[in-house]
């Protein structure tokens, strides 16, 4: 069977690089796009080359990152923006393929084997498709080619801005396998501090480690590394239209500053899990597992879910639970820097349920008529209209509007920390 061949293009540092093609004098000065520091979320989305040379790293606070460059200019994300541009381009990359799948706004991988007969050359349709995206937007991005999706995405990261990397049955080894097991597509922090606990630090070791210790150790996680770590990846490239089931509605956020106990939190916890409750009904869908996700100063995560007796997309139920988890599993002897709240077991929304001996079900419709009462309001008049008035009590904590913002993370910010119950 003949090998496919896929591409993983990726826009470098995307939201940085929008930014300077918006105001071209920003190329010449450290910039970053990043959160409010004072209101809203103080941490780093995407820097540009000059940042990154001062040592400007994504995900780190804005704190921190002004310790290392004090003349570093902060730009705030326009989403609307960068979710214009990336669905731009994703139409050019659509030209040459119907087989284009996103990972992120920055990000996708197209699936060329059935358009060789048209377009010819892999690598020469890819250099096209580089030239017309600078041409056209004014952008650089950066392609990785490969049989599989998982070193096709490594490709793409090897060379920047602007690179191509051809990664084959012939080269992969001296290519891939010398390479650090974090490079690798979802080996993420705590991942990779398991793996070199047991002496695995490169992708080639990882490819030769015995798979029953990675599935002992991981579960089907360590199968799939293993598999990706020798080229084993098989799965598809999706279809253009195609769209992935709504599996889990969550938000998350770094917060504005420590957090050194449970009462302290709750306040964010509330805007949370308002914005994930207003969500779920905006799917019509409810969920029957609460997932929650911590963050020390320390940079440890922590996660817990539990499943409730009833589906719900009502905040102050998934509030309960969710306080409930943070409780159980995480002591604030290191004070809290960020924290995420999700459901998941998703069902369609009835808006009648069963009765519960064990349920005040008064309480329970009490408290969806003030969920849709705020939506309404805040659909019409803005998210600060009506608030809670918990809210108010530590307002550089609670001022940030997870579901309004279209707060969308770059994925390396997230990558591998996946919930489970317990660490993360």
């Amino acid at each position: 069977m003949e090998d496919k061949v896929i591409f993983h293009i990726d826009i470098n540092h995307c939201y940085a690089q929008i930014e300077e093609m918006k105001y071209p004098e920003l190329r010449f000065i450290p910039m970053a796009v990043g959160g409010h520091e004072e209101k809203r979320h103080g941490i780093i989305l995407a820097k540009n080359d000059l940042a990154k040379k001062a040592g400007i790293k994504t995900g780190e606070s804005l704190r921190e990152a002004y310790e290392k460059c004090p003349d570093l200019l902060i730009i705030p994300p326009a989403y609307n923006d960068y979710i214009y541009y990336s669905h731009e381009i994703r139409k050019l990359y659509q030209e040459y393929t119907d087989h284009v799948e996103p990972f992120g706004l920055d990000e996708a991988w197209l699936d060329f084997t059935g358009s060789q007969l048209i377009y010819g050359d892999p690598c020469m349709t890819a250099g096209r498709i580089q030239q017309r995206v600078l041409q056209e937007f004014g952008l650089t991005v950066s392609v990785g080619i490969s049989w599989n999706k998982a070193f096709a995405k490594l490709g793409s990261d090897l060379k920047k801005p602007s690179g191509m990397t051809l990664i084959t049955r012939d080269n992969y080894k001296k290519i891939v396998w010398p390479l650090p097991a974090s490079d690798l597509l979802y080996v993420g922090y705590a991942t990779e501090k398991k793996l070199r606990s047991r002496g695995v630090y490169t992708i080639g070791q990882l490819a030769n480690y015995p798979v029953r210790w990675l599935k002992e150790s991981m579960g089907i996680a360590g199968e799939v590394i293993s598999a990706f770590a020798n080229g084993e990846d098989r799965s598809n490239v999706a279809e253009t239209f195609f769209r992935t089931p709504v599996k889990s509605v969550g938000n998350a956020m770094t917060l504005i500053h420590d957090v050194n106990d449970a009462d302290e939190l709750r306040p964010a916890m509330y805007v949370l899990c308002e914005a994930v409750a207003s969500r779920l009904k905006d799917h019509d869908m409810e969920g029957s597992v609460i997932s929650v996700s911590a963050r020390s100063g320390g940079l440890d995560w922590y996660g817990k879910q539990r499943k409730i007796p009833q589906p719900t997309n009502v905040s102050e139920e998934i509030l309960k639970t969710a306080m409930e988890l943070i409780e159980e599993s995480y002591d604030f002897s290191i004070p809290l820097r960020a924290a995420g709240v999700s459901v998941s077991q998703l069902h369609p929304w009835h808006s009648k349920r069963q009765l519960s001996l064990f349920t005040d079900e008064e309480a329970y419709d009490d408290a969806l008529r003030i969920d849709t009462a705020m939506d309404r309001i805040r659909s019409r008049y803005g998210f600060y209209s009506v608030r809670r008035a918990c809210t108010l009590v530590d307002r550089p904590l609670t001022e940030f509007d997870p579901k309004g913002d279209h707060t969308v993370y770059p994925i390396g910010y997230f990558r591998g920390r996946k919930l489970s119950d317990g660490i993360i």
